[in-house]
């Protein structure tokens, strides 16, 4: 089931030109950051109500999505990661297809192991954690899951 509602207006400008670029083609396979591919989170703004998406990084494993809460290695976490976990569905676009699941946040082991992934995807995300003394959290939606 596709989230409905009204979609929040980006503040940034390079992420509103990502996501025209992927309106316009209807492909996340369109833009590229450091030569590596995105995909587009879509959730609710608990405060607003409105939907918001969030391109971020494609980390992917047997069709379960990642985002990868780094904020460049910045000592506080990007606003997208509250507000994230605030929903109990979340849409992931990649490439052309659009599934939807619950979020949750990782922790040990299993963030282990899917950091080990991030990292494979986006190497600098290493390098952010090293910038950063909080550890970076990770978030997974997984399609199919009620």
């Amino acid at each position: 089931m596709a989230l409905e509602g009204d979609f929040a207006q980006e503040k940034s400008g390079w992420v509103a030109d990502q996501l025209a670029k992927i309106d316009e083609t209807g492909s996340t396979a369109s833009v590229h950051v450091a030569g590596q591919a995105v995909v587009v989170f879509t959730y609710r703004g608990p405060k607003t109500g409105k939907l918001y998406r969030r391109p971020l990084m494609r980390v992917e494993h047997d069709g379960v999505y990642a985002a990868v809460a780094s904020k460049g290695g910045a000592p506080e976490h990007p606003v997208w990661y509250s507000a994230l976990l605030s929903n109990e569905v979340v849409e992931v676009q990649d490439g052309t297809t659009v599934v939807s699941g619950p979020v949750r946040e990782i922790h040990g082991a299993e963030r282990e192991q899917w950091w080990e992934r991030a990292v494979a995807a986006y190497p600098p995300y290493a390098e952010y954690q090293e910038k950063t003394d909080r550890l970076i959290p990770v978030l997974l939606v997984e399609p199919g899951r009620a």
